[in-house]
């Protein structure tokens, strides 16, 4: 494919997007902070080129609305997430975002109207790295978020409804953020596949049928910080070494089943001086599976576990479970409209489940959802090096621009 309509523009935006980081020297973006602010508004700007109006709503989520010839009727959402690992790359979430930006510019250009609206979001948070909870943005919209949520507080301290006011949110209008019911027409997410399968394949992209079911626990362990050298061993009760135990339960346990995966992600020891036994541990546990009878048994016993290994070591033990998602089974008809529009753009069809948790899982409790993936160079993601090409970025806009142009009918559904 010579034309290059969509990927150079495309690929310039995500460069500038991923330019705007709280981090001088590598990309980090967590939600609700003054590079959140600022991703916004770049993006609210391409928005309005693309001729469309837009809003920040009560849970700090940008749409920007392309009206149909029927303003009532209800919306397809195309979107992703604009908030960020801890040096990230620069596509994963953004593209699903500016994907759907250039898809709605090109129908702007032509002057052509759909028979309903179309939403372009960029969620606030689905990573989940500031308050270790995840689709706080898509939830709130299928009004699936739990109000208890904005409790939670980060690293320093601050709760979640704090750092939403300071945003400009509100949790209190919280109901304000969901689409009413059969308002959502249903929901398409391009997303670079965060994996080796496409690559591996000479795809450039692919139809996802399906997303695996997440776990997410913080485990919290008091033992007696002591002095490094004058406590024997048999007398410690040291919360760290309790911890280590217990990572490699988890990872034997995870490792006796093949479709399940378990991840200690972060650790924080206390008070973290050199000559200073451990005595206050905080752990997270994450969980995955496609199955989740899978993973609802393994979580049981990882908590088990862990229960088990803190009272043999005389450590208190508390365990909150942060986030449980269900697997989630992409709409049939929507992954056979990218099919068919795959084919229509002379490319072969391939279909592969998602080993990493998306928007799209949420949105799927309120409304039809699918989701396109892209090859992303050595199937890495969650890092700088990230990276696709713009030939394979170009795919997926005329990919997401058919689908919208010839094979949406108004009565879509599941």
């Amino acid at each position: 494919m010579t034309d290059l309509r969509f990927g150079p523009r495309l690929m310039a935006r995500l460069d500038q997007l991923g330019r705007i980081s709280s981090d001088s020297d590598r990309l980090t973006r967590l939600p609700f902070t003054p590079a959140h602010r600022q991703a916004l508004e770049q993006v609210r700007a391409w928005m309005h080129e693309a001729g469309m109006i837009t809003r920040v709503d009560v849970i700090g989520n940008l749409i920007g609305r392309y009206e149909g010839d029927d303003p009532d009727a209800p919306a397809l959402l195309i979107g992703s997430h604009i908030d960020s690992v801890v040096a990230a790359g620069r596509y994963d979430g953004p593209l699903g975002i500016l994907s759907g930006i250039d898809a709605v510019h090109a129908l702007h250009q032509q002057g052509d109207r759909l028979p309903f609206p179309i939403d372009v979001v960029a969620f606030c948070d689905e990573e989940g790295v500031r308050f270790t909870t995840t689709f706080l943005g898509s939830r709130a919209i299928c009004g699936t978020l739990d109000p208890a949520v904005f409790e939670v507080r980060d690293r320093d301290g601050t709760s979640l409804a704090d750092a939403l006011r300071a945003f400009g949110g509100d949790p209190d209008r919280l109901g304000e953020a969901a689409y009413s019911q059969g308002s959502i027409r249903g929901f398409l997410e391009v997303h670079i596949e965060q994996g080796p399968v496409l690559e591996a394949e000479d795809r450039a992209v692919g139809i996802v049928t399906a997303i695996q079911g997440q776990s997410r626990m913080v485990v919290c362990l008091d033992g007696m910080a002591g002095h490094a050298g004058t406590v024997p061993m048999g007398h410690r009760r040291d919360a760290l070494a309790g911890a280590a135990e217990m990572i490699l339960f988890v990872e034997r346990r995870c490792a006796a089943v093949p479709e399940l995966v378990g991840t200690v992600g972060r650790i924080d020891a206390q008070p973290g001086a050199v000559n200073v036994i451990p005595g206050r541990v905080l752990f997270t546990v994450d969980l995955r599976a496609p199955n989740d009878l899978i993973r609802g048994q393994a979580a049981s016993e990882v908590v088990q576990g862990i229960q088990r290994i803190a009272a043999s070591r005389g450590l208190a033990c508390s365990i909150g479970r942060e986030h449980d998602q269900r697997a989630m089974a992409c709409a049939p008809r929507l992954q056979r409209w990218l099919a068919q529009a795959l084919r229509a753009e002379g490319l072969p069809v391939k279909y592969l489940a998602s080993g990493a948790g998306h928007d799209a899982m949420a949105m799927a409790e309120c409304c039809p959802a699918a989701m396109l993936f892209v090859r992303c160079k050595s199937g890495i993601s969650h890092n700088p090096l990230e990276s696709i090409t713009v030939e394979d970025a170009d795919v997926a806009v005329r990919v997401l621009l058919r689908v919208l142009r010839d094979l949406i009918p108004p009565e879509a559904s599941s």
